[in-house]
């Protein structure tokens, strides 16, 4: 199995915008999510929570997101489910492709799938975080953009971009809130 380095290298040539996007991002990302870890005292495996961190967004070179350097042809929010196939591929473990899978937004109901006619694959497979790493990953995700200055954003800006996508994610995020809040 490669490890996340290596397979930044096959998708995100050094020198490129997108590679340090990436980069930037994950390791932000990485970096709260080891404190929350230690802070919580959650038990989880550093290694583990470090590489899920960092190629949680892995499948971003896959969409369409111009302004983060990335020119493939699949909608944006398809970044995480393509994420996941990506790092299936490459015979990661499974507990790391579902971080993939399951981060984006407060997860994906299949309800919301339908009702938003989202860019989603069917139903069929789960997109709601649900071990405490993959919730982990999808909190700390939340307050760093890939798209601004990536510095953590305040609590406040990150409820305001969430309550775009309604009062059902809204909560979902209240809930991961209260349990991994650490300030």
């Amino acid at each position: 199995m490669l490890d996340y380095k290596q397979l930044y290298d096959l998708y995100y040539p050094l020198q490129t915008r997108r590679r340090f996007i990436l980069e930037e991002h994950s390791r932000r990302v990485a970096e709260f999510a080891a404190k929350i870890n230690t802070a919580k005292q959650l038990g989880l495996d550093p290694d583990t929570v470090e590489a899920a961190a960092m190629l949680h967004d892995i499948g971003i070179f896959l969409v369409y997101a111009p302004s983060i350097d990335c020119w493939g042809t699949q909608p944006y929010l398809r970044h995480g489910v393509l994420g996941a196939d990506l790092l299936r591929r490459h015979h990661f473990p499974e507990e790391i492709a579902r971080v993939a899978e399951r981060h984006t937004g407060t997860g994906i109901t299949a309800e919301d799938v339908r009702a938003a006619g989202l860019p989603m694959p069917e139903p069929t497979r789960c997109m709601m975080p649900q071990t405490v790493l993959e919730r982990l990953i999808c909190y700390a995700d939340k307050f760093f953009s890939k798209s601004a200055n990536l510095e953590r954003k305040p609590l406040d800006k990150v409820v305001r971009s969430i309550t775009r996508f309604g009062e059902a994610s809204l909560q979902r995020f209240y809930t991961l809130h209260n349990e991994f809040n650490i300030d």
